[in-house]
C-alpha cells in the first residue's frame, strides 16, 4: 500500500511474486490492490529466482528489489529517481533503512565480506563489515545492500543475469552488489530517504535459518574468493560457534505491558474501535511535540493512524523516539488493522478490528 502512494505520478507498474505462500496472500491482493501484476508460483522457488520471474515480466527502466514487510516514505522513489538519472555510472543503489522499533539496520551499507572481514563478524568485529565512512543520512559510494531493498536499472540487472538462483535465500544480495563493482559500475548508499524494515517478518533466526544463511556465504566465497581446506574448516567452526551462542541470545516477547498508549490521530472514535486490541489505556493526541519536551516514559507505546500522518511523517516520529523502551504499531491508510512488533528479533504482529 504504502508503495503505491510513493508511485503515485510516476508511470510504473507493481509486481508481485508469491512463492507458494500458504494463507490468503494471493486472495488479499487479488481483492485490495486489483492493478498489481501477481505471479502465483506453484511451489517455493526461492528469493532469487522469484525476484528473476518477477523482473522477467517487467517493462520499465528501473527497478525496485522490495520485500513484502516494508513500509516506504511517499518520496522515496521520486528522490532514487531524480539521484541516479544524475549518474553516469549507476549500478545499484541502496538507502536507509530501520526496524520495526526505530532503530538504524547497519546493514542498510555494507562492505565487501571478504572471508576475512566475515570472520572477524563471526567472532564479534564488525567494524570493517558494515561501511562506516558514510553515516546513516549521507549518499556515497558504498559496496553491498541488502535485498529488502535495491534500486536498479532493469537492463543491466538483466545483462549480468539477475540474482544468482543457486542461492535460496541469503547471499545473492551480496553476490549481486559484488558483481555489479566487479563489472566496473558504482554501488551508491542514498541516505536521504528512508524505509521502514520488519526485520524478521520474512524469517526466524532459528537453525534453519543459520544453515541457510551461512551456506549461502559458502557458495559466495567459492564463487568469488580463493580458498582452500583451512578456510573452509575456520568457516565451518565459526558458523558452529555461532549458531550455538545464538541460542542464548534473548528473544523478542510477542507481547509487552505499555505503561502508557498513545495514538496519534484526529479520529477519536478510532481510540474505541482498537482499545480491545492494546493492553493499555489509549489517549488520542494530535501532535507528539506538544506533550513530551524531556522525551518519553519508559514502556511507551506509540500508534500512528496512517489516515492522519503520512508514512514519511510516521517513518520520521520512529526514528527519533526509538529507544529500548518505545513501541510502535502502525494503522495503514483506508484498513482495519494494526501493524508493528515490540523487539527487533520479533516476527511482528498484526491486529484486525
Amino acid at each position: 500500500m504504502s508503495v503505491q502512494e510513493a508511485l503515485e505520478g510516476i508511470d510504473s507498474e507493481i509486481i508481485v511474486v508469491d512463492n507458494a505462500s500458504k494463507d490468503d496472500s494471493c486472495e488479499m491482493v487479488k481483492k485490495l490492490f486489483p492493478n498489481v501484476i501477481l505471479i502465483e508460483n506453484k511451489e517455493n522457488t526461492g528469493f532469487p529466482k522469484g525476484n528473476n520471474i518477477g523482473v522477467a515480466q517487467a517493462k520499465g527502466r528501473y527497478l525496485c528489489i522490495l520485500n513484502p514487510d516494508t513500509v516506504v516514505s511517499e518520496d522515496t522513489f521520486t528522490k532514487l529517481l531524480e539521484f541516479s538519472e544524475a549518474q553516469e555510472n549507476l549500478g545499484i543503489v541502496g538507502c536507509k533503512l530501520i526496524d520495526g522499533t526505530g532503530a538504524f539496520l547497519p546493514e542498510s551499507k555494507r562492505n565487501i565480506p571478504t572471508p576475512k572481514i566475515s570472520l572477524l563478524k563471526m567472532l564479534g568485529q564488525s567494524k570493517h563489515y558494515y561501511a562506516n565512512h558514510l553515516s546513516e543520512d549521507e549518499i556515497g559510494k558504498a559496496s553491498v545492500f541488502v535485498g529488502a531493498f535495491m534500486f536498479v536499472e532493469r537492463q543491466k540487472y538483466i545483462d549480468l543475469k539477475g540474482f544468482d538462483e543457486d542461492f535460496f535465500m541469503y547471499g545473492e544480495d551480496i553476490d549481486l552488489s559484488y558483481r555489479f563493482l566487479k563489472q566496473g559500475f558504482d554501488n551508491y548508499y542514498f541516505g536521504q530517504t528512508t524505509v521502514l524494515h520488519y526485520k524478521g517478518e520474512s524469517t526466524n533466526k532459528d537453525k534453519v535459518y543459520l544453515n541457510r544463511f551461512y551456506g549461502a556465504m559458502k557458495i559466495f566465497y567459492k564463487k568469488h574468493f580463493k580458498t582452500n581446506f583451512l578456510f573452509d574448516l575456520i568457516t565451518d567452526v565459526g558458523i558452529k560457534v555461532f549458531s550455538f551462542l545464538n541460542n542464548f541470545k534473548q528473544k523478542g516477547t510477542a507481547k509487552k505491558l505499555y505503561t502508557s498508549s498513545f495514538l496519534i490521530s484526529e479520529d477519536v472514535m478510532l481510540k474505541e474501535k482498537i482499545q480491545t486490541k492494546i493492553d493499555a489505556e489509549i489517549v488520542v493526541i494530535k501532535d507528539i511535540s506538544d506533550w513530551f519536551t524531556n522525551g518519553l516514559p519508559k514502556n511507551t507505546l506509540l500508534i500512528f493512524d496512517g489516515n492522519y500522518l503520512s508514512n514519511g511523517a510516521i517513518i520520521a516520529l520512529m526514528s527519533t523516539y526509538s529507544s529500548s523502551t518505545t513501541y510502535f504499531k502502525i494503522i495503514p491508510q483506508n484498513t482495519h488493522f494494526i501493524i508493528g512488533s515490540n523487539s527487533k528479533n520479533d516476527k511482528g504482529e498484526v491486529f484486525v478490528f
